[in-house]
């Protein structure tokens, strides 16, 4: 019994810190009407899981008191509409803008998107700055992995697209994706070996220091 009830706790505490931020576990025990034991159980199992983060407060001179919060990756479970408003934001943008505009605008948003990794990802060796940014894909939703072929070369391969839907419409989207890691990737070249655009089934980077 208590095995087919976990997970439909689980998922009433993350359901209820959606809502309201941030709980304690006496809340969140009182609120779902189970034990104050058993909560501190899934909460402990959530914050393995990375669903969840928790921080002290001190309340008086007794032990400190613990508030737990949705994490980045918690907040991830729940379903969202962004590829649908972004196709039709960039549809709307196409009907109003000229060719020119609309190429113009994509460029800057990867430019801008490019300097950030270009800082995030920061100033090691070329196999650490890879390594680094294809963590930073992953964080966004893309299934990225990285290896060396040859000394100085390595390959950077996307199997799972987190803007897969805004490039079937928009395919001129993923086409800045070339010049966003050489800018990211300022002393390597960087060539396109493969593109899910042409029906491939991943997106394959060939780079390699200058």
């Amino acid at each position: 019994m208590t095995t087919t009830q976990q997970p439909s706790t689980k998922q009433d505490i993350l359901h209820h810190l959606l809502k309201q931020g941030e709980s304690t576990a006496q809340e969140l025990a009182e609120r779902l009407q189970v034990s104050p034991q058993a909560i501190r159980r899934h909460l402990k199992d959530l914050e393995t899981e990375g669903l969840i983060l928790h921080k002290a407060i001190q309340v008086g001179m007794g032990r400190p008191n613990y508030l737990y919060e949705l994490s980045r990756e918690g907040r991830s479970q729940f379903p969202d509409r962004y590829d649908e408003f972004a196709v039709s934001l960039l549809g709307t943008l196409a009907e109003t803008v000229s060719k020119d505009q609309m190429k113009s605008i994509l460029q800057k948003q990867w430019q801008r998107k490019a300097i950030e990794y270009r800082e995030r990802i920061g100033t090691g060796s070329v196999s650490e700055r890879v390594a680094n940014l294809v963590k930073l894909r992953v964080s966004e939703g893309y299934m990225a992995e990285w290896q060396p072929v040859e000394p100085d070369q390595f390959v950077l391969t996307e199997y799972h697209c987190a803007i897969a839907q805004i490039a079937e419409s928009f395919p001129s989207v993923c086409g800045h994706e070339l010049e966003m890691f050489a800018i990211a990737l300022p002393d390597c070249d960087v060539e396109r070996t493969h593109w899910q655009v042409n029906g491939e089934h991943r997106c394959g980077y060939l780079i390699h220091t200058k």
